[in-house]
């Protein structure tokens, strides 16, 4: 990216808890790619506006074509199969001479469960992100390698070189990969400890009376079980590091959240509660 911060046009500006927003390029791309499965929202119709929402694998990156070309804004990309609806659109936009399907991408990480003294005040340490944007399909073919091989590694790094490699023709031609060209993007973050309102927190009696604190919540990955046809012994360091290394680090961000001072509201004139 040209700046640190993606500019705040409207459709893209946070308006409910605006002390949580977040506009960081860095904080947005790395929520995306730590989320394993990413929400896209398109509508199939548009004269039916009834949204798709669809699970799938996706992950930030600059192709470094696109970087040779002077290009330094990082794009989406998108994993799917070459029959699905979502694909067929994206083709069909393109030939109609649009700029691609618009589409929207949601990322959520849970780092802890915030109890506090009532319910209304009951809360979430998290990370979230959103992008828009207008997808294509990735034609070129060592784009579509490059993204191929990003996002296998997005899930266990090196991955894609551990494996059976390059695709073969038929793999090639059953894969598509969508490039999402972003228009827009924001993120929410909370982390810190419980608060409450003054009004409770005057009340000795409820004071006494409710455990207030935070839950830690991290994935943990199990142990790798070898399937049904392995032939190797032992798991191979690229799978054992990535368990042990991953597990550490994401109890102990959950932990650290966990204990940070609570956000801080700044209410601004004409700003919602």
């Amino acid at each position: 990216m040209t700046t640190d911060t993606y500019p705040q046009k409207g459709f893209n500006t946070v308006n409910r808890y605006k002390h949580q927003a977040t506009y960081d390029v860095e904080t947005i791309h790395s929520i995306v790619n730590s989320t394993p499965v990413l929400h896209v929202s398109f509508v199939p119709d548009p004269s039916v506006p009834a949204p798709i929402i669809l699970p799938m694998i996706g992950q930030m990156g600059l192709f470094p074509g696109d970087q040779a070309r002077g290009e330094e804004g990082w794009n989406c990309y998108l994993h799917g199969y070459v029959s699905s609806r979502l694909m067929k659109l994206a083709d069909e936009a393109v030939k109609r001479g649009e700029e691609g399907l618009p589409l929207c991408v949601a990322a959520t990480k849970v780092d802890g469960f915030v109890l506090t003294l009532t319910p209304n005040t009951h809360n979430y340490n998290y990370r979230s992100a959103v992008l828009q944007g207008f997808a294509t399909i990735v034609e070129d073919q060592e784009e579509k390698i490059w993204a191929m091989k990003l996002i296998t590694n997005s899930v266990i790094p090196d991955r894609y070189n551990n494996t059976r490699i390059p695709p073969d023709g038929a793999e090639m031609q059953s894969t598509r990969i969508l490039k999402l060209k972003i228009t827009g993007a924001s993120g929410k973050v909370r982390e810190g400890v419980p608060n409450d309102e003054r009004k409770d927190m005057k009340r000795e009696d409820i004071l006494d009376a409710v455990w207030t604190g935070v839950i830690p919540v991290y994935e943990k990955l199990g142990e790798p079980q070898p399937g049904p046809y392995n032939r190797l012994s032992g798991i191979p360091d690229h799978v054992n590091n990535f368990v042990q290394e991953q597990n550490k680090a994401r109890e102990k961000h959950a932990f650290d959240t966990a204990y940070k001072p609570a956000p801080v509201k700044r209410v601004k004139k004409g700003e919602e509660e």
